[in-house]
């Protein structure tokens, strides 16, 4: 799964990066935790990024605590799941990343590690989005990172990881006219790990309390 990430990044570069008209001016974060809300970017022509809350909400559900159970989907079947199979046909979105948290038991105690690009660049998780309304009819945008299985850097500390997408995925994964599960699912396989670096991190991850650089130090 994908509980944690930072979003440590200015927003001329994320403007640059993922062609944006205008941000969302968003503060830079170490420690995003399930229930914060982050931006999101949705093709608009150009490009949107907005503000959503992470744990998808089906357009369906009864309660919005449901987005509590769903940071993550699995990428395999997501195309038939019903949670999934509308977003994953047309709201597909990115969630802008300078890495991710995952821990890993050693010796009894769970160590925290940052994942990240070796160039330290920003990138992308590929996610979905739904806009849920309350019984007074407000919208909440929400959205969920997709998973896969990891790859060789990712495999010794945790048995699932975010799908990265890479530069050339992005336009495809955005796209509204893509809906045809045969081009998108192989987007959805584990990047490469000779572009990234895993390391371990302080316990202060542990709490969503903490949110500062000392985060991601190594």
């Amino acid at each position: 799964m994908c509980g944690r990430f930072a979003l440590a990044s200015d927003d001329r570069e994320m403007m640059s990066r993922f062609h944006l008209s205008a941000t969302v001016q968003a503060r830079a974060t170490y420690n995003a935790v399930p229930g914060m809300f982050s931006p999101i970017i949705l093709r608009k022509s150009p490009n949107k990024a907005i503000l959503a809350r992470w744990g998808l909400v089906p357009h369906w559900a009864k309660d919005h605590r449901i987005g509590y159970k769903m940071i993550n989907a699995r990428a395999e079947g997501i195309e038939n799941k019903p949670s999934f199979r509308r977003a994953f046909r047309s709201q597909r979105c990115l969630v802008p990343t300078t890495g991710f948290y995952e821990w890993k038991s050693v010796e009894g105690e769970k160590v925290p590690f940052f994942i990240h690009l070796k160039d330290q660049s920003l990138f992308a998780f590929a996610g979905l989005w739904e806009e849920w309304k309350d019984a007074e009819g407000r919208p909440l945008i929400t959205f969920t990172i997709i998973t896969t299985t990891p790859n060789d850097l990712v495999s010794p500390i945790h048995d699932r990881m975010p799908v990265i997408l890479s530069n050339e995925d992005v336009e495809t994964w955005l796209d509204p006219n893509v809906t045809e599960p045969e081009r998108l699912l192989p987007l959805l396989d584990p990047y490469p790990q000779k572009t990234m670096e895993a390391y371990p991190v302080s316990t202060l991850v542990n709490s969503p309390r903490n949110d500062s650089p000392d985060l991601i130090a190594r």
